[in-house]
């Protein structure tokens, strides 16, 4: 009894002083550079906000497995995880979550590295927030299959926050709710941000930004962790940065808890197969709406506690043996004398460890590399012969299968996918070939690049050149008259309204579209030039402009679909004879009419 009791007083006094062992561990553990004179270089990190990122919403409570050298009996949480037989099942992170933690801290490293980000911190916040997406059930994409809401932030245990955002993202329209898997409030994602243009971010390079989004949501949590030049290596600033998240005590030792435990090894489990937390922070209350507890709330009691009874140590309600945790057993990291959370037997020994091994990393592509070393080139309207296609493959240059992998076309192309769509993913064989659907190309002409970038991994994106032609211009190789009519007129008056009607061919076919000009030229078959006298066209006809100069070259008249084009009417001046009129097209097509004008009666 008296050693039960002497546990009870040191885990009452370690909770006072957990979170600065834990931070010290940690603290010195990853951060082999940052010395005392890096430290003093930087910025002091911004106090929390009023309102905490989560509106200081409920919180799941659940703590780490107890380790132990050989695990408790029955315990869903310690052992080999059945699903992989690999490690603490409580230690799976679903590939798509896990993925999004990965590739938001590795875009910040690159965008702000005296930040220092892990992705455990990212994880250690999200099983807190949301169970990590209600362990993975997300889509391809990364999107919540359906949406994870806070309790309504009406003041009655929470902040209280009337809509900011018209019901957009938590579908509530007269108060905000903390939304996606890692419980940002409305106003915060949109406009709560340094500049006032919000926290919210595109991590998954769709072009939106969506909360409901994992890798939206860990990069925009991620940015927020970093903000005011914060080194997360130093105790102050990473626990300012937690505290910021939901502004309490028990949630800064909670997520340090889940911090160090993964950054002691994780491993990867399917979507929608990680483990799913059922314990919530007492004194709070609200409705989840189907978000955070999928179960009966236990606001801090341990499963099978009965009403208004506290549990004993260990959290199932029965004491453990000698030697032995109790079930269910969970622990804080940083107990007095033992940072890894092991707890000393009576007489003061500390029974040997089974130190957890990190589990090795899955197998994540390093590298897309584009099949084939062309440009792609279609003619404007027509599919392109070749789609885009890349590789994705590891260090080593292996293939990688079942990765996704999007394809973006850029604003300034006509170009599409099926569907009228400007990105699409897919999945790589398994050959680690990932091929996009037929590319049509629009009427723009010129150059462009296809963006190809992985969804769920931090491999680099790669580009494939693309170029649109023009279609090649309509060829005639024969022009004739639709009529043998002789072509008459008086001098001084216009010949016969559409007097003029041609027919152009290639090879035998009607050509549409050719380019034909109309020139009325001097009678010299050697070298006919431009006349300076008898039949005309006006130039109001001819240019669109008023007026009535007479203008002897038409260019610029093209045949219509069936192949037809009708010239516009021809005047005449006071002069008779017989004049020529000479079409041609680019391609040498040349066909000649003759005029005849006759003088005026009495003449």
């Amino acid at each position: 009894m008296a050693a039960t009791f002497r546990r009870r007083l040191q885990r009452g006094a370690a909770s006072t002083a957990v979170a600065a062992l834990v931070l010290a561990a940690l603290t010195a553990s990853q951060a082999p550079g940052a010395t005392g004179a890096a430290a003093a270089k930087r910025r002091p990190a911004p106090p929390p906000a009023d309102v905490p990122i989560d509106g200081g919403s409920a919180y799941y409570t659940d703590l780490p497995p107890l380790k132990s050298p050989v695990p408790p009996h029955g315990s869903p949480h310690t052992g080999k995880d059945p699903a992989t037989g690999r490690g603490p099942a409580e230690a799976g992170l679903p590939t798509t979550v896990l993925a999004a933690y990965r590739k938001a801290a590795t875009e910040i490293d690159a965008s702000d590295p005296g930040c220092r980000l892990p992705w455990q911190l990212l994880a250690g916040i999200g099983k807190v927030e949301s169970g990590q997406a209600r362990g993975g059930a997300v889509d391809a994409e990364g999107t919540t299959l359906r949406p994870i809401l806070g309790p309504q932030l009406n003041g009655h245990g929470f902040a209280r926050i009337t809509d900011t955002d018209a019901g957009r993202y938590d579908g509530d329209l007269t108060h905000d709710r903390a939304v996606g898997p890692m419980q940002f409030i409305p106003s915060t994602w949109s406009n709560g941000g340094p500049d006032g243009t919000g926290w919210g971010a595109d991590g998954n390079g769709d072009g939106k930004k969506d909360p409901h989004n994992v890798f939206d949501a860990a990069l925009a949590a991620g940015r927020y962790l970093c903000a005011g030049d914060r080194d997360l290596t130093a105790q102050d600033d990473l626990d300012r940065a937690i505290l910021g998240y939901n502004h309490s005590d028990e949630y800064l030792r909670t997520v340090l808890s889940w911090y160090a435990f993964y950054r002691n090894g994780t491993h990867e489990v399917p979507d929608g197969k990680g483990v799913l937390p059922v314990h919530r922070d007492a004194g709070r209350s609200g409705d989840d709406n189907g978000g955070r507890s999928e179960g009966k709330r236990h606001h801090g009691r341990g499963p099978g506690a009965e009403p208004g009874k506290s549990p004993r140590p260990g959290g199932s309600g029965k004491p453990g043996k000698p030697g032995k945790p109790g079930k269910g057993q969970q622990h804080h990291p940083g107990k007095p004398g033992h940072p890894d959370g092991s707890r000393p037997t009576p007489g003061g020994t500390q029974p040997p460890t089974q130190k957890p091994t990190p589990s090795p990393e899955p197998a994540h592509p390093t590298t897309l590399v584009r099949v084939g070393d062309k440009d792609l080139t279609a003619t404007a309207g027509t599919e392109f012969a070749t789609p885009p296609q890349v590789r994705a493959q590891d260090a080593q240059g292996k293939a990688v299968a079942g990765v996704p992998v999007r394809f973006t076309l850029p604003p300034t192309t006509g170009a599409r996918f099926p569907g009228d769509a400007t990105t699409v993913t897919v999945t790589t064989d398994k050959d680690g070939l990932a091929t996009a659907p037929t590319l049509r190309a629009g009427d723009r002409t010129g150059d462009f690049r296809i963006r190809v970038s992985t969804v769920r991994h931090t491999a680099p994106a790669v580009e494939v050149g693309a170029t649109v032609k023009a279609k090649p211009a309509p060829k005639a190789d024969k022009l004739a008259r639709t009529s043998d009519k002789e072509l008459t007129a008086t001098a001084g008056k216009a010949f016969a309204e559409d007097a003029v009607e041609i027919k152009a061919t290639y090879q035998g076919e009607l050509a549409a579209g050719v380019a034909v000009t109309a020139t009325m030229v001097t009678n010299d078959p050697q070298r006919p030039v431009e006349n300076d006298k008898g039949p005309y066209f006006k130039d109001a006809e001819a240019t669109g402009h008023d007026g009535d100069k007479p203008v002897r070259t038409l260019t610029g008249l093209t045949t219509d679909a069936n192949g037809l084009l009708k010239l516009p009417k021809i005047y005449t001046d006071a002069h008779s004879g017989t004049f020529l009129l000479r079409l041609t097209t680019a391609d040498g097509a040349v066909l000649t009419v003759k005029l005849k004008v006759a003088a005026p009666a009495g003449s």
